[in-house]
């Protein structure tokens, strides 16, 4: 032995303290008496199980010091010891490397263990992928697994779930093993009961892997893109000289001339493929997205039924399992990496003005997160000009208020209208002209251009639509993903335990297990359960609503006994402001609720994979979080003012509650409010709070934790931490579901009502520029780094987009038909106009009523409030006057203007949706340059595989022309010549071509 080696005790081959009568004693194997017989294979084993690091890098034998600590040495001198040696940590980038510092960390493992107090664990083994390892895995477990005890101790109680975990544990990562992945395991970490498990792929298993799923990897054939040329190609670089500050400063940014042929990964065909450099030719998102596949391939067959990394996860056996981020994003003497570049040109408020780095945020993380951000990025781009346009026609409205004879007329003190009171005994009569202000407010939203634009932005819709289907192939050409299919994923993990479940079920009754499968009997209360609970959350959602109809009516009845004549006058916006606030804080708190039902109800269905899951997942959650979010709006914009009766016979709720009315000059003005009120408070609050704020305390919640470990062991928390261990504290992934559904409700606001807010889409693209940036900043500092998943499209979300698309064809037709005055205007100027202008209008619109067929009690108790004696008072409404044949009944007038709306509607929908089907089918979704280059491919990898052929017949043919001279020559020789001095005879080999 070497002269730093400390000998171990020889002890007999049989030590009566095994467990086992072998020769381990609680996890430490001694050596064999007879050590010299067979030294190298000895120190062999023991070195491979144990070595913490090669003897060239400590410089001192690490199974030595076990040997000292185990036989009874102070911590402290073994503490000594390790720290005569350089920092470990260096050579393995604190984490990102195993401890040999040449296998880079593909993915971690994360399990909780309880340490006994007899003993140490072990801190970071390395596992040595061998076949000696794979052969004898069952006796030599992953190192670091076992507590070491002193000798003499008791073994410790264990828990026996905690043990049952431990032997899932060793099974599964001798699996691993078994499938070619290496292992190293640490849990000497700063986090306390919390080992990890490095998981490493090495190249032959890369290959193999790479060749099972068919990723396209690049050739070394390269080829040229097509250019634009002439007028075009000068266009284009001016747009380029123009952009140029505004791009991300990447290699990934910038425009490519050449690109490399792309292929499927093959074994067979590695020749084809620049493998110049191997450690970079799978990056890390591939290396992390094939270690997944791996983990959830593999299963642990513990207790006869198999379980994956899913159902490993669900069950605790680990704790968590996720691939590393690149290294540090912020501090002093940080590597350049991925992340760090990301962060400084995408993740930052100080670049909102930049375009995104799409290929450098697919690069790192994944095609599915980067066709989210690519998505989020062109709807951004898309409302520039849809905000330009609203605001356009706000300016209109503002410009033309002055102009417009109805609320001029309104406004006119001199034209003494008297209204009929709002409210039955409180209110008295009032003066038209004090809704003055309401009036002219709805013009600016209520004006001839708001019809343009609802034309306009359903047009905009259908191209926007258009728009991303040609960026989506864009991207797919280049993320190579054109004919990318996506296969059939693994089942979760509560698929297969509800599976087990009803397994051990007919196990138990003796019947024959064969392979089962969840049927529609076995979910049918899932079902009955989500039936009901939507059903339930729906109504739940309108009788809130109905509660804040409730609200207003009686709060405008109380506001309108105050007897200042201001106080009268502000009791619409007043009630009108406050109940919408109400509603505001009522969607922000049920959102989160219907969230967390639809999840509940979803998981109780047990979906097989992930996509079913998301999928249910995302129609339950819209569905509710629809309703609850345009509820109130549909209220005030199809309902409010429609069922109220007249004076005399009103409609009442509980027989004490009058039905509000809608203001003179109309709805749109308060549908305006409520809309514009709701949006921005959602989207402030859901994002300030939300996502910065409750993320924010999180982390501080989280610091206040180890600043309390911290001065428990100083000593301990003074080491740098490990990547894995940074990322452990950061938040998992939770799916893209979140960021998706509140884009989708914002485009709702933003096309559904847009007739009463045209300026909806300027406000969403300034939330939508901070969003991008939030968003960056979430998945690139706070958020473990997620499994790329490859993906071509964004799934469900695309028919969704679409149909809130055509839905808000329908409701805008409505909101401009029956909301707003535009229609009854038309009539009145084609019809009942005497000298072609709006003025009259006004009274046109009011019905007459005389004050003394009020019902008993409903009268004004102040009828002299105005000062004067009133005999009759107007009303909004279409009915006959108290002097006609037929009193207060619909009037012609109503029926005209009624078939006028309708009219408009179903003109209105199919004009708007030909017109968004034409621009549909003008515009491909393969944009022209793209599809050449597809078939420029195709044709390109023919002639690299015919030229390959080729070269294989030439060289079969130069193999049998050489073979043919030699036969000729051997048959030209004489046999006298042909004998050697040796005297054996020269022979002419025929060699077989093996082709």
């Amino acid at each position: 032995m070497e002269k730093d080696e400390i000998h171990l005790r020889r002890l007999p081959a049989a030590a009566p303290w095994g467990p086992h009568g072998d020769s381990e004693f609680h996890g430490v194997d001694f050596l064999p008496e007879d050590l010299s017989e067979a030294p190298e294979e000895t120190g062999m084993r023991v070195n491979k199980k144990y070595s913490c690091l090669p003897a060239e890098e400590k410089g001192i034998h690490i199974i030595n010091i076990r040997a000292i600590e185990d036989i009874g040495y102070d911590q402290h001198e073994s503490t000594l010891l390790n720290s005569l040696s350089k920092n470990p940590d260096a050579d393995c980038k604190y984490g990102l490397y195993f401890r040999d510092g040449k296998r880079k960390v593909d993915y971690i493992l994360v399990y909780h263990y309880k340490k006994s107090s007899a003993g140490r664990t072990l801190a970071r083994r390395p596992q040595q992928n061998d076949a000696s390892v794979r052969s004898s895995r069952q006796d030599q477990p992953l190192p670091g697994k076992g507590v070491q005890l002193e000798m003499g101790d008791p073994e410790p109680h264990m828990d026996y779930h905690e043990d049952d975990k431990r032997f899932r544990r060793e099974e599964y990562e001798g699996n691993l093993v078994e499938a070619g992945l290496e292992l190293e395991r640490d849990e000497d970490t700063k986090i306390h009961g919390i080992g990890f498990v490095k998981i490493h792929a090495p190249w032959n298993v890369l290959c193999r892997e790479a060749e099972f799923l068919k990723l396209k990897m690049p050739t070394k054939k390269m080829y040229q893109i097509n250019q634009t040329h002439g007028l075009l190609k000068k266009i284009n670089s001016v747009i380029q000289k123009i952009t140029e500050p505004i791009q991300p400063k990447v290699a990934e940014h910038k425009p490519q001339t050449v690109k490399r042929l792309s292929y499927p990964f093959s074994r067979e065909k590695q020749h084809l493929f620049d493998l110049s450099d191997k450690d970079s030719f799978f990056d890390s998102k591939t290396r992390s997205t094939i270690v997944y596949e791996i983990l959830k391939r593999t299963t642990c067959t513990k207790a006869k039924y198999s379980m994956g990394i899913t159902s490993l996860l669900a069950n605790g056996v680990y704790s968590a399992a996720y691939p590393l981020h690149d290294g540090d994003y912020e501090g002093e003497n940080v590597e350049p990496n991925d992340r760090k570049l990301l962060c400084e040109e995408w993740a930052s408020y100080g670049v909102f003005y930049k375009y995104q780095p799409i290929d450098l945020v697919r690069k790192y993380f994944g095609e599915k997160i980067g066709l989210y951000f690519a998505w989020l990025g062109v709807y951004t781009q898309m409302l520039i000009p849809a905000s330009i346009v609203g605001i356009i026609v706000f300016l209109y409205g503002c410009a033309t208020v002055d102009e417009n004879i109805p609320s001029m007329e309104m406004c006119d003190q001199r034209n003494n209208i008297t209204m009929c009171p709002l409210c039955d005994k409180t209110c008295s009569y009032w003066k038209m002209s004090s809704a003055c202000a309401t009036a002219r407010a709805s013009h600016l939203f209520d004006n001839p251009a708001t019809v343009f634009f609802s034309v306009f932005m359903a047009l905009w819709a259908a191209t926007f639509m258009e728009h991303w289907k040609r960026k989506q192939m864009r991207l797919n050409y280049r993320w190579d993903l054109t004919g990318f299919e996506e296969e059939e994923d693994h089942p979760r993990a509560e698929y297969e335990a509800k599976v087990l479940e009803k397994s051990l079920r007919k196990e138990h009754k003796h019947k024959e297990t064969d392979k089962e499968k969840l049927t529609w009997k076995d979910r049918f209360p899932a079902y009955l359960t989500n039936f009901v609970g939507i059903i339930f959350m729906v109504g739940l959602t309108f009788a809130i609503v109905f509660g804040v109809i409730i609200y207003r009516i009686s709060t405008a009845a109380a506001l309108a006994i105050s007897s200042t004549p201001s106080g009268r006058s502000s009791v619409r916006v007043t009630v009108t402001a406050t109940a919408v606030i109400i509603n505001l804080v009522v969607i922000i708190i049920l959102d989160e609720v219907y969230g967390c039902i639809a999840r509940w109800l979803t998981q109780i269905e047990v979906p097989k994979t992930d996509k079913n899951f998301e999928e249910r997942l995302i129609f339950k959650a819209f569905l509710l979080k629809f309703v609850n979010a345009y509820t109130p709006i549909f209220y005030v914009a199809f309902f409010k003012g429609r069922f109220v009766g007249r004076p005399g016979d009103y409609v009442y709720i509980f027989h004490s509650f009058r039905m509000e009315e809608c203001a003179p000059g109309g709805c749109l003005m308060e549908l305006c409010i409520q809309l514009s009120i709701i949006m921005l408070g959602k989207q402030l609050i859901q994002n300030n709070l939300f996502e910065i704020g409750i993320p924010k305390m999180k982390k501080f919640i989280r610091y206040l934790k180890l600043k309390r470990r911290r001065s428990l062991d100083h000593e301990e928390h003074m080491k740098k931490k490990q990547r894995y261990e940074v990322d452990y504290n950061l938040e998992p992934f939770a799916g893209l579901t979140p960021e998706y559904m509140e884009m989708i409700i914002q485009f709702g606001f933003v096309t559904l009502f847009v007739a009463s807010f045209p300026l909806a889409p300027l406000f969403a693209l300034l939330n939508n520029i901070i969003e991008i940036r939030l968003d960056a900043k979430k998945f690139v500092t706070e958020l473990r780094r997620p499994v790329a998943v490859r993906a071509k499209d964004i799934g469900i979300w695309y028919n969704i987009l679409r149909g809130i698309g055509k839905l808000a064809v329908i409701i805008n037709a409505f909101v401009i038909s029956f909301t707003s005055d535009f229609i009854p205007r038309l009539v009145y100027l084609y019809m009942y106009s005497e000298n072609g202008t709006m003025h009259g209008f006004v009274n046109h619109t009011l019905s007459s009523f005389n004050v003394s067929d009020f019902q008993a009690g409903t009268a004004p108790n102040d009828p002299l409030d105005l000062g004067y004696e009133v005999q009759i008072c107007r009303y909004k409404d279409y009915r006959e006057p108290p002097w006609s044949e037929n009193k207060y009944d619909i009037s012609k007038d109503f029926w005209a203007v009624l078939a006028a709306r309708l009219a408009f509607v179903i003109v209105f929908q199919n004009l708007v949706m030909f017109m968004s089907e034409f621009v549909d089918w003008i515009i491909p979704d393969i944009p022209k340059d793209i599809s050449q280059q597809i078939h420029k491919e195709k044709v390109l990898m023919v002639e690299v595989f015919m030229r390959e052929e080729q070269g294989k017949l030439q060289m079969l043919e130069t193999w049998k022309d050489k073979d043919k001279r030699k036969g000729e020559n051997c048959n030209n020789h004489s046999p006298r010549l042909s004998r050697s001095r040796s005297g054996s005879l020269s022979s002419c080999h025929s060699y077989p071509l093996d082709v």
